[in-house]
């Protein structure tokens, strides 16, 4: 038997809240309350807004010269893959441009926009991927390399066309 008035109260409350649950509602006993056997809500997620596709490089700064630049024997233009897409997708192609831009080691490639004169707004502008070195803006770069299409990296990184993997020959630099 509880030898103290403190112990009579504390075995009287433990009852009392196991009878009546922590939220005051009667539970009949085996039971647990609904809020302990309900799924938790799903956790609010962020959704990134539609985002458009990745921009192309303004048009090429004033000392990126595209004049004089040859089709690539057996190759084609920038143009011309763009026009073909959609049988080239798999194959090897070989395209000669300029450098436009360069970006060294980005997960672990080179990225590079290259330009050959050729082609309108939209189909102006390749991009190709390349474990080799990095050329410079204005080098000129046979580039040797299977297409891709319609590339989504996320967060606005869509690529409509892209030339992977590439081996690249730089034939001029633009210093």
């Amino acid at each position: 038997m509880l030898q103290t008035p403190f112990a009579a109260r504390l075995l009287a409350l433990a009852i009392a809240v196991t009878l009546t649950g922590c939220g005051g509602k009667e539970q009949s006993a085996g039971t647990t309350p609904a809020a302990a056997t309900a799924p938790a809500p799903p956790a609010p997620t962020a959704a990134m807004p539609d985002a458009a596709p990745h921009p192309m490089p303004a048009a090429p700064a004033a000392s990126v010269d595209l004049s004089g630049i040859a089709k690539a024997e057996g190759g084609r233009t920038v143009a011309e893959l763009f026009a073909a897409k959609a049988e080239l997708a798999g194959q090897e192609v070989l395209v000669r441009g300029r450098v436009v831009k360069s970006n060294p080691n980005v997960m672990g490639k080179n990225w590079l926009h290259i330009r050959d004169g050729s082609g309108g707004e939209g189909t102006n502008d390749l991009t190709v991927t390349t474990s080799g070195a990095a050329p410079q803006v204005g080098d000129t770069v046979l580039v040797k390399g299977k297409v891709a299409l319609d590339r989504d990296l996320g967060m606005g990184y869509r690529y409509e066309v892209i030339v992977e993997d590439a081996e690249l020959t730089v034939e001029a630099t633009g210093s």
